[in-house]
């Protein structure tokens, strides 16, 4: 069975990615997939001056993450638009961890990218993110894959609740549905691909 890591990359404390995020995991649990949700309001990796980061000394919120990571097929970024980019938090947490020492973690993987916007955007910070995760596939030397479908969650407030819950957009909820189909066909594509 697939399992999927989901991340909703916002730390501010009432944010919409969470709801995208709520969305995008009961979609899947909704087809049978395995799930976790890593919320970035829990956010503590620390900047490059303030210190090493040392698995054995993990806070909960870092262990949530790197075993949610290690345990997935796919993992799912979701990233509000700041600034015309993705949030200081994903690009730090991909600067820390995106190297030889947590390469394991983004092996074999899945990479699927959302943006999210109170009016109409998103695509801008999933470009971004798709752009670093394929420098940090290449530079590791990763059987690993950026999933070319974004899913661009627009007009956020009007069309889910804050439990995630659809409030009866059907073009929002078509496109919502086939990201996740989408995204679970290329994992099981991907994941069952033998290399000779």
């Amino acid at each position: 069975m697939l399992n999927f890591c989901i991340i909703s990359g916002s730390a501010r404390a009432e944010n919409n990615t969470f709801r995208v995020a709520l969305a995008i995991n009961h979609k899947l649990e909704s087809l049978g997939y395995q799930t976790s949700l890593v919320d970035f309001r829990a956010y503590d990796i620390p900047l490059i001056n303030q210190g090493d980061i040392i698995p054995e000394q993990f806070t909960p919120f870092q262990q949530l993450l790197t075993e949610s990571m290690h345990l997935a097929n796919c993992i799912i970024i979701i990233t509000p638009e700041y600034n015309w980019s993705t949030t200081p938090e994903i690009l730090n947490w991909l600067h820390r961890f995106g190297d030889k020492r947590f390469k394991h973690l983004f092996e074999n993987k899945v990479f699927a990218t959302v943006g999210v916007s109170t009016g109409k955007g998103g695509k801008a910070p999933a470009l971004h993110l798709h752009s670093i995760l394929n420098k940090i596939i290449s530079f590791t030397d990763l059987d690993s894959i950026v999933s070319a479908k974004i899913f661009e969650s627009h007009f956020t407030k009007e069309v889910l609740d804050t439990e995630g819950n659809s409030l009866n957009n059907a073009m929002y909820d078509a496109g919502l549905n086939d990201f996740a189909h989408y995204t679970a066909r290329i994992t099981n594509r991907w994941i069952g691909f033998k290399a000779f």
